[in-house]
């Protein structure tokens, strides 16, 4: 799904001042200005549909030919000849002209300089209206299937790191305070979950933009005796789009893809915003190599997470592209408008952008060296069993949990003035503020010992994130 950038030159035949004007018929006898020229062309952009606007060519030819509207020999020599167009096009030999504006045109007009009065039947009972958002529909769900394998392996990632860190202890954070101990694996499945549902979003937005739009022609249909049935069948899709208006003025599915994609990227930048964080000296919690780091113009001894902010910044991106279509089609009336010339800009720059957010954060999942001991030590501040001595008090002595919290809190305050963790303080101190405390509350005071209480379905003890990790490849892989 890069970006390809074949030859362009003006002196193809193509890009002649009139040859738009051929194109479009008599109305028009000028030439295009040069600004409208510039303004009109998609060609930069939309070429990037080559391959999807060959594919449904050919199959609406076929469907031509079963029909009886164009001869075999003719059908035969635009299949041929569009099959020319696309090596052409990538063996990087194909001439791209501005003046031809779009993809559809740039194609059908090399066609025609290849197979001759043949190319010309091509367009019958279709419109670049329905064209164009047939093209749009099969790179999107190129790109669906693109992401979601790239998201697959971003889950492997983790789910491998978390199997190896089941049992590594860390503080959990809430308002970024120490609040209770978890496992790092435990932490690092919750990421699985999110891209979990991404993916499922994903393929939501992939059911239902599975529908074909052509056939639909400029808005209302067709005389002439089609079948979008065939072609549908023919280019994948489960069935033809219902309403030939709604086929092509509408752009809902790129705009659930961007809705989508936003959400996607919100996910990666909160867990690049983690490792940026881990790998801070208030931290220090993981640390990334060489790969994945810059240095400083100016400090030697800097060593920065780019990668992780650049993933960061780059949710601002695609949650831009999700703004900038909704504002295009918010007030477009029915059906179509060249302002939806806009519409696949956002689109082509969000799927660059996570393609290459995913690789970064599979990469730097994979790279990780996990401080296993600097986490532990950090579970030292913060009182971080104060819940489970608060859930102690309720299971073994039947307080109302309100109750429970309270004691708890005094406990705290003790132990902060004495300048230790609960762990440490003496069995008659805890008695001071609950005489019915007994020996047996030192079984839950120590980190290890809680998190290896938390044994609820999605709990953090290690057997639990163990059983989850080999849940999650068995779901997700």
């Amino acid at each position: 799904m890069s970006a390809i950038k074949p030859t362009e030159t003006a002196a193809s035949p193509r890009t002649a001042g009139s040859a738009a004007n051929s194109m479009w018929g008599g109305r028009f006898a000028g030439g295009a200005d040069r600004v409208m020229e510039a303004i009109n062309a998609s060609i930069d952009i939309d070429r990037r549909f080559y391959r999807q606007d060959i594919r449904a060519s050919q199959a609406h030819a076929a469907m031509l030919v079963a029909q009886g509207i164009v001869s075999a020999e003719d059908g035969a020599a635009i299949h041929r000849g569009l099959d020319q167009v696309l090596a052409e096009i990538e063996e990087g030999r194909f001439t791209f002209s501005r003046a031809l504006e779009d993809i559809h045109m740039n194609v059908e007009a090399r066609l025609k300089e290849i197979v001759g009065e043949p190319a010309g039947r091509l367009h019958t009972a279709r419109s670049r209206n329905d064209q164009v958002a047939t093209d749009f529909r099969l790179w999107v769900r190129d790109a669906l299937d693109g992401l979601d394998e790239r998201l697959r392996d971003l889950q492997a990632a983790l789910i491998g790191r978390a199997e190896q860190e089941a049992g590594t202890l860390m503080p959990g954070y809430t308002h970024l305070q120490a609040a209770q101990p978890v496992t790092f694996g435990h932490h690092l499945l919750a990421y699985v979950e999110m891209l979990g549902r991404d993916r499922g979003r994903l393929a939501d937005c992939r059911e239902r933009l599975n529908e074909s739009p052509l056939g639909a022609a400029a808005l209302a249909g067709t005389s002439f005796p089609i079948d979008r049935e065939a072609t549908a069948r023919a280019l994948g899709f489960d069935r033809p789009m219902a309403n030939s208006i709604d086929a092509v003025s509408d752009r809902d599915f790129a705009l659930e893809f961007l809705s989508a994609l936003s959400i996607l990227a919100v996910h990666l930048s909160r867990f690049a915003e983690e490792l940026v964080l881990w790998c801070s000296e208030g931290f220090r919690f993981v640390g990334l190599s060489d790969a994945f780091t810059t240095g400083s113009s100016i400090m030697p001894q800097k060593r920065n997470p780019d990668a992780a902010e650049l993933v960061r910044g780059k949710a601002g991106r695609v949650i831009g592209d999700l703004n900038a279509l909704l504002i295009v089609m918010k007030g477009l009336p029915l059906t179509y408008g060249k302002d939806m010339q806009e519409d696949k800009e956002p689109v082509f720059d969000a799927v660059d952008t996570l393609d290459l957010c995913i690789a970064a954060t599979a990469g730097m999942v994979r790279d990780l060296a996990v401080d296993r001991e600097r986490m532990r030590k950090a579970l030292s501040a913060g009182f971080i069993t104060a819940t489970d001595l608060a859930d102690w008090l309720v299971r073994e002595l039947g307080l109302p949990f309100r109750e429970a919290h309270h004691v708890t809190g005094s406990l705290v305050a003790k132990a902060e003035a004495a300048g230790c963790d609960l762990a440490a303080l003496p069995l008659a101190e805890l008695r001071s503020v609950e005489p019915r405390i007994h020996e047996g509350v030192l079984s839950v005071l120590t980190p290890e010992q809680a998190v290896a209480s938390r044994v609820s379905l999605g709990g953090t003890a290690p057997e639990r994130v163990r059983e989850a990790a080999a849940a999650a490849r068995e779901r997700w892989l």
